[in-house]
């Protein structure tokens, strides 16, 4: 049996979650205060996914800071980093406005830029 120790990013109580692990598969999870710790630890050992936060440039060189609009797969975070290095985007954008994908998800402006 396998154990593995996350700490709980969902509030700011940080609880030391536990997950005890057979053969791949979840026999238990124990330490979280929430249901939310619960999920999360779930979610952490068997899809871990993460929100993806930079900025890209427009064409004068301004920087614009972006977010995906959903959590992407862990795994696949740098591949969308380095796609979104090449992005140029036109101002004025606003913020909530898509300006790039990746994977079907949008990539959305955080913050007006004129």
């Amino acid at each position: 049996m396998e154990t593995r120790t996350l700490t709980c990013i969902n509030c700011p109580l940080g609880c030391a979650v536990t997950v005890q692990l057979e053969n791949g598969e979840i026999c238990s999870v124990t330490g979280h205060t929430c249901k939310r710790g619960a999920r999360y630890a779930r979610q952490e050992i068997l899809a871990p996914a993460r929100i993806v936060t930079t900025t890209v440039f427009a064409a004068d060189g301004r920087p614009v800071p972006v977010k995906t609009a959903a959590p992407i797969p862990k795994a696949q975070v740098l591949d969308c980093v380095r796609m979104l290095r090449s992005v140029l985007v036109t101002l004025p954008v606003r913020s909530g406005q898509s300006v790039a994908s990746f994977c079907d998800v949008p990539i959305v402006a955080v913050k007006s830029v004129e």
